[in-house]
């Protein structure tokens, strides 16, 4: 863990957490919101890291009295299996959804929640039509049961402009039966969602090449970013007209550089993850600094983080 600022500090729990743009944005969207700090430490922890870590972070938060806040990447379930029983409030989504992403306190309170589920249907919102699945009768494909893939597969179900289906993979079966049970409490119609062990890319490819025109295709499982890789192979072949959304901005990409070499020839439309980016840090900005951002705020951000892209 990083060595503790003697002032206020807003805290990021990722792997490569220097690599991220937000480290040059935080400063900028400080002014513009007038926080009380232009600091952002990073707290870089190896994947899959021991429960004890997760619990100690969890603690530093809590019990540094300079440390207003985190945002958490990569590392949400972990931090909800090992060190959720530290925490005095979670939201309904981080219960449902067994993650945190944001780290608040409210007084001696220490608070997680679940802010995926907004911000990826904030981010779904921004490039994708609001009657596109009526429209189409087109599917959706989340590869990845995580943390983002899970936000991603609540979101379309409480969309009212629904997908035909939703279709999410994972590698294991375990994976997916802890999303099936996320689904079953969340009241998430039974025949909407399916759920595909995908063992190896080919499996996945087979998948996407069956979607229908239109469908979107989504990289939920961290691939591209924190390590390098694709779910796909390069042979996978999109559905004509697909909506393709990379969910990392950063990192080797494999995925998006995939999506683009067939842009052309299939007619694709091409999402990287930068909006998601934004979203997701102002959601959790907001979350521990207890503000509330308007649609023009968000805009401002976007705009001021822009410039360091």
């Amino acid at each position: 863990m990083t060595s503790t600022p003697t002032d206020d500090y807003m805290g990021f729990v990722g792997v490569t957490t220097g690599s991220s743009s937000i480290m040059k944005v935080f400063p900028l969207w400080a002014d513009i919101l007038g926080l009380p700090t232009r600091t952002l430490v990073g707290h870089d922890l190896p994947m899959d890291a021991d429960p004890a870590v997760y619990r100690a972070m969890v603690e530093h938060i809590r019990d540094d009295r300079h440390h207003r806040g985190a945002l958490v990447t990569t590392h949400k379930m972990n931090v909800y299996a090992a060190a959720s029983d530290l925490f005095d409030e979670l939201d309904p989504f981080a219960v449902s959804c067994s993650e945190i992403s944001s780290v608040s306190k409210r007084g001696e309170r220490l608070v997680g929640r679940a802010k995926d589920p907004l911000t990826v249907d904030l981010a779904l919102r921004d490039f994708l039509p609001a009657d596109h699945f009526a429209r189409t009768g087109a599917e959706v494909i989340i590869l990845g049961a995580g943390g983002s893939g899970t936000a991603l597969s609540w979101a379309l179900a409480e969309r009212t402009d629904a997908p035909a289906r939703v279709t999410v993979t994972a590698r294991s079966q375990d994976k997916l039966d802890h999303l099936r049970e996320v689904h079953r409490q969340h009241g998430t119609a039974d025949d909407l969602i399916r759920y595909v062990v995908t063992p190896a890319e080919t499996d996945a490819d087979a998948l996407v090449a069956a979607a229908p025109a239109g469908s979107l295709i989504a990289n939920a499982t961290g691939l591209g970013k924190d390590r390098p890789g694709s779910p796909l192979t390069d042979a996978a072949v999109f559905p004509e007209d697909a909506w393709v959304w990379e969910f990392n901005y950063r990192g080797s990409l494999e995925f998006l550089h995939q999506a683009r070499a067939q842009q052309g020839e299939r007619g694709l439309h091409v999402v990287d993850g930068w909006r998601y980016f934004i979203h997701g840090w102002s959601q959790v900005v907001a979350d521990v600094f207890e503000l509330d951002l308007t649609p023009d705020v968000v805009e401002q951000l976007a705009q001021a983080a822009e410039s360091v892209r």
